[in-house]
């Protein structure tokens, strides 16, 4: 009796050193072991850079090429989010970072999508990281514009005194909750998405050739799905980033 392997679809979070670096004893002994997950990581900031560097070196135009069209559209979608959230010139000293955080979210998201690869959003410590780092910037931001005023960013504006002392705790907690929900959005919707797309794709597989026409083609369909996912998760996530900010400049 012929033996099949079985997959399950959460064979594609799994990951496994390829280079393995592992520090000696008296270092540690941390394993930095370099996986697909980070190489991943890597070809999303390679191609976001790469795709900047066309657009620097070729000569812009008044009436634009369609690459010189896409990265103007883009940028002023960032501008407009930046714009609307955090204001102004303020705002400009950030607008080159929100834009590498949206391509580099996006190009780790559909990297996912691509067979062989990995979806490296997938992973809540990579997710964690990523806004957790954006918090502690937050917070940085905030003491350097306000110094010892910003602690008032507990307390919304307008509350009576007697409030304060039932308030305070609640904002507190709404503040150490943002970088959770920041990541726990993004891991969840680009897992639960690559799960469904593994459980499709094995039933098309699986399923008798005439039955399986159905599934492969709604997993086509859900590729296209996947790929707005993407974008919209990286849009909500710098989104979520720009308020931030200017909660912190605004102090509200």
């Amino acid at each position: 009796m012929e033996n099949h392997e079985k997959h399950s679809p959460l064979d594609h979070f799994k990951l496994d050193p390829i280079v393995p670096i592992e520090l000696p004893e008296f270092m540690g002994g941390l394993d930095l072991s370099l996986n697909k997950g980070i190489f991943v990581m890597w070809a999303a900031l390679a191609v976001a850079f790469i795709l900047f560097m066309i657009a620097i070196k070729s000569k812009l135009t008044l009436i634009p090429g369609k690459l010189q069209s896409i990265l103007e559209l883009y940028l002023q979608m960032i501008k407009d989010i930046v714009d609307d959230n955090i204001g102004g010139e303020e705002g400009d000293k950030y607008l080159p970072f929100i834009a590498s955080i949206f391509l580099f979210i996006f190009f780790c998201n559909l990297a996912g999508l691509i067979p062989g690869s990995y979806t490296i959003t997938s992973q809540l410590v990579v997710t964690g990281t990523f806004s957790i780092s954006i918090f502690i910037m937050t917070l940085i931001i905030g003491v350097s514009k306000h110094g010892g005023h910003f602690i008032s960013i507990l307390v919304p504006p307008g509350v009576p005194k007697i409030m304060i002392p039932f308030l305070v705790p609640i904002e507190l907690l709404s503040q150490l909750s943002r970088p959770l929900t920041l990541a726990l959005r993004l891991f969840g919707n680009m897992t639960a998405g690559h799960i469904l797309l593994g459980v499709i794709f094995g039933m098309a597989m699986a399923a008798p050739m005439i039955v399986n026409i159905l599934p492969f083609g709604f997993t086509v369909l859900l590729y296209g799905m996947e790929v707005f996912v993407s974008a919209i998760q990286a849009y909500i996530f710098t989104l979520l980033t720009c308020v931030y900010i200017g909660d912190v400049i605004k102090l509200h």
